[in-house]
């Protein structure tokens, strides 16, 4: 028996219900684990088939032939919408934060600041919960996220952001729960000595955020509630 842990649409589609119990035998592979699935949530099995929602084990994607031992955490990712606070027993572990109160932009520029006294130039993107989304109103927004994994997906964007670009440093934050319009969502600061290598940097880190965190976005909307597969 194994237990698949569901988020986003893959929820909805399970009836609401936050994980699935199926009959895979001890070292079965990722296909017998889908081919489980549509036979009993055909409607899932069939997003999976189309590469709209990966499989994952022990929080890293995995592949068809992946086998699945006794006691891998296995879960099912929509496509991520791109965020319980990280330990926060150093300062590297507060610029990289997935959090469900907001933060404060001001307060976050001072933090990558203050790391190195030859920063010239930061470049920032604040995103914000927007009122209309693709032709429709929206009342307030919800963000659920894989504990766990995507506080890790951010870590490796900052460190890669450090490794890739000529930047000093790099923060970045996004909230999850319900957030009302007009309202923080994702804050990205980065600090370098020159200001084309911080937009530089900035750019890729939020659209690398987008692509591989996992972190879905339910819009609240008059005619009811929208999960966001994907957006600009």
């Amino acid at each position: 028996m194994v237990t698949v842990r569901l988020f986003g649409m893959t929820k909805m589609l399970a009836g609401n219900q936050g994980t699935l119990s199926l009959n895979l035998v001890t070292g079965g592979r990722v296909k017998d684990l889908v081919g489980a699935l549509e036979a009993g949530h055909p409607a899932i099995g069939e997003l999976i088939q189309k590469k709209k929602v990966l499989v994952s084990i022990n929080q890293e994607i995995a592949h068809e032939d992946t086998v699945i031992q006794d006691g891998d955490e296995v879960a099912l990712l929509p496509p991520f919408a791109g965020g319980s606070p990280l330990d926060q027993a150093g300062d590297d572990s507060l610029l990289v934060r997935v959090q469900r109160e907001d933060f404060s932009v001001d307060a976050e520029i001072n933090r990558v600041r203050g790391r190195s006294k030859r920063i010239g130039g930061i470049s920032i993107f604040l995103g914000t919960a927007r009122d209309r989304s693709k032709g429709r109103e929206v009342d307030s927004m919800t963000f659920e996220h894989y504990e766990g994994m995507a506080q890790t997906k951010l870590r490796e964007i900052r460190q890669r952001a450090l490794k890739d670009f000529d930047i000093i440093e790099v923060a970045i934050l996004h909230r999850y729960g319900e957030i009302g319009i007009g309202e923080n969502i994702v804050l990205i600061v980065v600090g370098a000595e020159h200001r084309a290598e911080a937009f530089r940097a900035c750019e890729w880190a939020i659209a690398e955020l987008k692509r591989i965190t996992p972190i879905w976005k339910l819009e609240h909307t008059p005619e009811g509630e929208v999960w966001v597969e994907e957006h600009p």
